[in-house]
Order: C-alpha cells, then sequence, then structure tokens
C-alpha cells in the first residue's frame, strides 16, 4: 500500500507518520531525509540538488522524483510506503503518478489532516526558549512556571523570528498556494481522505489509522 501524507506545518505529520509506520509495517519515507541522505553521501543526485541550492534556487521536480524513485526502489519498500513531504505541487504530483505506473505500482491514497489556520498560529507560535539554556517551551503545551522566565536556569526567553506570528502565516499562505491545487488534484482523482487533525495526538491517529485500513481493503 503506498500513501501520501498530506497536511500544513504543525499539523503534526512526521509524529502521524512515524505512529502509521509502526502499525502498518511500511517504511516512513520523507523528503526532507532524503534530501540529506543524497546529500551527504554525495550521491549524484545529491550533487546535482546541491548545484542549484548552492545558487538559492529550487530544486527541479525531476530532481526530486528521481530521489523518491531510488528510495522506493529499494527492497524495504516492495510492500508499500508512506510518502511525506511528497509530491509538494502538483507537477509533482503527475510525476509520481507516472513513476509509479513505470514500476507497476499506484498510489492507493492520499490522507489529508485538516487543520484551520488560527488553530495552526497557535500551535506554532507558542514555542519559546532560553537565551541561557536554551531549553524550549509552549505557551499552550508546556509553559514555564512564571511567565517569560526559564524553569531550569532562571533566564529570559525569547521568540525566534520564524516562531513569530506574523512568520507562521506567511508560511501558511506559501503552502496555501502550493498545496490547494494538490489537493484539489486528489480530491478530483476520488484518493484523498480528509481527517480531522484537530484534537489530541491519539485521536487523529487512530481516525489516520482507521482511513489507512478502508484503503487497504
Amino acid at each position: 500500500m503506498y500513501l501520501v501524507l498530506l497536511g500544513p506545518p504543525g499539523a503534526g505529520k512526521g509524529t502521524q507518520a512515524e505512529r502509521l509506520e509502526e502499525e502498518l509495517e511500511l517504511p516512513h519515507v520523507a523528503s526532507g531525509d532524503l534530501f540529506r541522505e543524497n546529500l551527504k553521501n554525495e550521491t549524484e543526485l545529491g550533487l546535482l540538488a546541491k548545484k542549484y541550492m548552492d545558487r538559492g534556487n529550487l530544486v527541479p521536480d525531476d530532481v526530486t522524483i528521481a530521489m523518491v524513485r531510488d528510495r522506493l526502489q529499494r527492497p524495504d519498500c516492495d510492500q508499500g510506503a508512506i510518502l511525506d513531504g511528497f509530491p509538494r505541487n502538483q507537477a509533482q504530483a503527475q510525476g509520481m503518478d507516472r513513476m509509479l505506473t513505470d514500476m507497476g505500482r499506484r498510489l492507493d491514497g492520499v490522507l489529508y489532516i485538516a487543520v484551520p489556520d488560527e488553530e495552526l498560529v497557535r500551535r506554532l507560535s507558542g514555542r519559546w526558549i532560553c537565551r541561557q539554556c536554551q531549553t524550549p517551551y509552549h505557551t499552550v503545551f508546556s509553559p514555564p512556571a512564571k511567565g517569560g522566565v526559564c524553569d531550569a536556569c532562571g533566564g529570559a526567553l525569547y521568540q525566534r523570528d520564524d516562531d513569530k506570528p506574523e512568520t507562521v502565516r506567511a508560511r501558511l499562505e506559501v503552502y496555501h498556494q502550493q498545496t490547494s491545487p494538490l489537493i484539489d488534484y486528489y480530491r478530483q482523482a476520488g484518493l484523498l481522505v480528509e481527517v480531522d487533525g484537530v484534537g489530541d495526538i491519539e485521536t487523529v491517529s487512530a481516525a489516520l489509522l482507521e482511513a489507512a485500513r478502508k484503503l487497504a481493503k
């Protein structure tokens, strides 16, 4: 069974992919891990990607697709895989369709973790870090005992620019621009299964697992 896991930043895709990997006994194939592996090992694809990255350019879709193809051709993916972070746009989705067809395989479904923007902003912009010891806190999930002060060393807490609400909203806007057409693409193909991503990790995990098992039938 080949699945794609879709969701915005802050939806918990990484955590949920690991849980699905364990329950379904399918490898979790994350695009970020593939890039790091190819760059570290200085593979032909890694060196090619690095040329674009060093110039500040986006890595072309065909290079990314080739990395995914290489990973899916390994023996542990013979029975399926959970794709996370790929495809990112409709061109990659169409490229993946062709790739899987060439490999004699098919995509079984796309699990979309849906979370409202305001909830995502609450999750992503709640992170604060101690200036002295770098202990992380979250205003909702793991707040300090005293506002603005580190429990561990008494240092002042600060918020990184990437975690500020306005930056988070800008990231979400980019995500929507890139991914909304992809969601429509898979919905029209009859492959999209939308799962409510608001709630605790266990509840979302259970819903995703139920959806995945229905796709396997």
